[in-house]
């Protein structure tokens, strides 16, 4: 980058900082979104509430489903879009 592109394009400087975070954060929610331990455990809690008495059978089915999906994906590999 030459000087005078790079002092033209100083101004730019913290949308392209902050886009970068911004790609950094989802990265990090993708990785914990299907990380198989986070969803394991978050089916042991969903047992427990259903043990409990704090979900009915239909509400536990409907996260059961999603969160084997995102099991499932997980171990697939999920279908992801970059736009790098």
């Amino acid at each position: 980058m030459g000087l005078i592109s790079g002092v033209l394009l100083l101004p730019l400087a913290p949308v392209r900082g902050v886009a970068w975070i911004a790609e950094r954060l989802q990265d990090a929610a993708e990785r914990e979104l299907y990380d198989p331990g986070v969803i394991r455990a978050q089916l042991a809690a969903l047992n427990r509430e259903l043990d409990e008495g704090h979900l009915d059978l239909e509400e536990f089915e409907a996260e059961e489903e999603r969160l084997l999906d995102r099991l499932h994906a997980a171990r697939t590999g999920p279908k992801r879009t970059h736009r790098r």
